[in-house]
């Protein structure tokens, strides 16, 4: 089993910066893809970044990219959001996810992850 606990969110301007972290336990955290996925009310879950076991490989939704950025600790057990230039379009619950194996590529494909967090608050004010 895996445990996925999201640091805590927050309330940003637009225009501001966020990190968001993910502790996993488990002792096999390095070989494990990651997501970080976030849902705004009344829409679907969507896939926001996310990175392979080994960080060779990251991904990105379309409205985050050059403002996001996903990397990995493996030493710690972690994986990070880094958010810049927040616009309001992005307050969501924010959640990561986990996917055991070592796969080549990162997969944005909310299915295949079989361990979730319980989600973090992000609200850009504007």
């Amino acid at each position: 089993q895996v445990r996925l606990v999201e640091s805590a969110g927050g309330l940003v301007q637009a225009g501001g910066s966020l990190r968001l972290s993910c502790a996993a336990s488990g002792r096999t955290f390095s070989t494990y893809a990651m997501g970080w996925f976030r849902q705004a009310p009344g829409k679907e879950r969507e896939c926001v970044a996310a990175i392979n076991w080994n960080g060779g490989s990251t991904s990105y939704a379309d409205s985050v990219k050059g403002r996001f950025t996903i990397s990995r600790d493996s030493a710690k057990n972690t994986v990070f959001l880094q958010m810049n230039s927040l616009k309001p379009e992005d307050t969501a619950v924010y959640y990561c996810a986990a996917r055991e194996g070592r796969f080549s590529s990162s997969n944005c494909n909310s299915r295949i992850y079989d361990y979730w967090g319980q989600g973090t608050q992000v609200t850009v004010s504007s």
